[in-house]
């Protein structure tokens, strides 16, 4: 046999032998393996993470057996990453949550999924910043700040008054407006009615399970969730609306104190037109955003992944990046690091505050209320529009079918809903009523839906949103959500006339008034349309097809 024989026998047994053991053997044996660490992490560190992971990258940082570690970071909410984390939807190395509020429940779920702790490690804290109600400063002042202490209570007297800002001598400024997060799937909504039931209940630690039972603590929790204008996922959704849509829309709001500086840098360099807003720290006390480093004790996890995720951290804790992050309004977890410019009154803040920390509950505590804030929530009027011409035959009015029941079957007996069907005739499936008198009357109604015929949007829409200004209550939260997969060919109103219904109403009751969800399904649906239906209304434009409609349902549910 010639040496050229030789040469290629041996290279095709290398071949056979590199084909066996997987790409991740022959990138080893090439030289260049990677280890990928996955990051899921709340996405109010997004400004200061972002940057460092690309810069992490391209050092080319080693583990010991000479890997390359890739960082892969995703921001996600933190209560919904860990329900996709147990649910193993998703299987990443690394969870970054806002703070370690809910880790109890998190524990506990976990070790009943797994058998063994949720952390590979002790988790370390990243950065720093409390969580605020920021207000507008012209309406803190009116309550008193900077000189009296503001809390939980002063919202609530707020939230109930007839006479809203007039009580305080501002009567232009119309009725208190309150917003935070979904409690079940954000953090910062979770902290907003944890600190409720601690400011109810009259106490700074050592809530239990017998201190929700109080008729007064749950009368409390009602009183300012009353104020809400609507719930939702994101922290950073409701900060980037307040500060872009102004007082008229929302008067106060629970974020993080970072939010606030980053604010408050912009309208000191001139890119926010907006008046100053300021951090209330609630004189009962509230919680930090620690943002926990978890590395996970999971069976997809390796030790090399383990080994990348811990040297990550330790490039995150290092001074030059804690000092960035104080740029960005965090605080360092070293407290060795002094603070400074941001975070000052110059900024709206002060970092000699909080003064009192509120204890983290046990599991069952914070469950329980989860389960009150449920019960004392601000109920929804909600108008479903779904088009069924035509175009929406096959799997779209299918999954159109089964993903409104599961939209539905998400609201409270207490909710309100309405459905309205268009094609180019515009019929009302079922009435504005209770959904305790009807869920499975309605939930059959809608699995029989059927399409056919030309395409109305104008009409429908313009139609639910009077009927909905004409029969929903005003004390409640009112919105108006549309599925569409086209072009309207057949409406007798034009597109200016939703355009000046919508615009006047809001205008009149800016943060109160209906919301507008609109959801482009597919990829001949006008989104141009649809987003300017939703946007001036402080609604969202969605986009969906038949394989994510269901998620996006589910989003749309968290404003709820």
């Amino acid at each position: 046999m010639n040496t050229r024989s030789n040469k290629f026998i041996v290279i095709t047994i290398l071949c056979l032998t590199f084909m066996a053991c997987g790409s991740e053997t022959v990138g080893s044996l090439m030289g260049n393996k990677d280890v990928v660490v996955n990051l899921v992490y709340g996405s109010e560190k997004q400004e200061w993470l972002e940057p460092l992971v690309a810069e992490y990258n391209a050092a080319n940082n080693k583990t010991a057996d000479g890997s390359t570690i890739v960082i892969e970071a995703k921001p996600m909410g933190s209560i919904e990453a860990i329900n996709a984390i147990i649910g193993q939807e998703i299987q990443p190395v690394v969870w970054s949550p806002a703070s370690s509020v809910y880790l109890p429940v998190a524990e506990a779920r976990w070790q009943e999924k797994f058998g063994h702790e949720l952390a590979a490690q002790p988790p370390a804290d990243l950065v720093l910043s409390p969580v605020v109600i920021a207000m507008w400063q012209p309406m803190a002042e009116a309550l008193g700040w900077p000189t009296k202490p503001i809390g939980w209570s002063d919202i609530s007297e707020l939230a109930v008054s007839e006479d809203g800002w007039a009580a305080y001598g501002y009567p232009e400024w119309g009725k208190f407006k309150f917003g935070h997060t979904h409690p079940d799937f954000s953090n910062s909504g979770l902290v907003a009615i944890l600190a409720q039931a601690y400011a109810g209940a009259g106490k700074q630690r050592g809530l239990t399970p017998d201190d929700l039972l109080s008729p007064e603590l749950a009368q409390f929790m009602e009183q300012v969730e009353s104020s809400i204008i609507h719930y939702g996922s994101s922290t950073g959704f409701f900060a980037d609306t307040m500060f872009n849509r102004g007082p008229s829309y929302l008067s106060a709001t629970v974020m993080y104190e970072n939010l606030v500086v980053a604010q408050k840098s912009k309208r000191l360099s001139g890119a926010s037109s907006q008046i100053p807003v300021v951090a209330i720290y609630p004189k009962e006390g509230t919680f930090w955003t620690n943002n926990p480093y978890v590395v996970l004790n999971a069976p997809w996890v390796s030790d090399t992944q383990k080994e990348a995720a811990e040297a990550f951290e330790t490039f995150l804790l290092a001074r030059p990046q804690q000092e960035r992050a104080i740029a960005l309004g965090f605080r360092p977890a070293d407290p060795s690091i002094p603070l400074g410019s941001p975070l000052d009154a110059q900024h709206g803040v002060d970092p000699s505050q909080p003064q009192t920390v509120l204890e983290v509950p046990e599991a069952a505590v914070i469950e329980e209320v989860q389960y009150l804030w449920r019960q004392a929530k601000r109920p929804v009027d909600v108008t479903l529009v779904v088009d069924t011409s035509g175009s929406m035959a096959g799997d779209k009015i299918t999954t159109a079918r089964t993903s409104l029941v599961e939209f539905i079957n998400q609201l409270s007996n207490r909710d309100r809903a309405q459905i309205v069907l268009f094609n180019n005739q515009v019929s009302v499936l079922s009435p504005l009523t209770p959904l305790a008198d009807k869920r499975e009357e309605l939930v059959r109604r809608v699995s029989g839906i059927i399409e056919g015929g030309d395409t109305s949007l104008y009409d429908a829409t313009l139609q639910a949103y009077q009927q909905l200004e004409t029969e929903g209550d005003p004390d409640h939260i009112r919105a108006v959500v549309v599925l569409s997969d086209g072009e309207d060919t057949s409406s007798v109103r034009t597109w200016q006339e939703i355009l000046q219904e919508i615009g006047a109403s809001g205008e009149v009751e800016g943060g109160n008034s209906i919301k507008i969800f609109t959801i482009a399904f597919g990829s001949g649906a006008d989104t141009t349309v649809l987003q300017q239906m939703a946007e001036p209304t402080g609604g969202k434009q969605f986009t969906g097809d038949p394989a994510t409609i269901d998620d996006v349902y589910a989003e749309i549910a968290l404003f709820f």
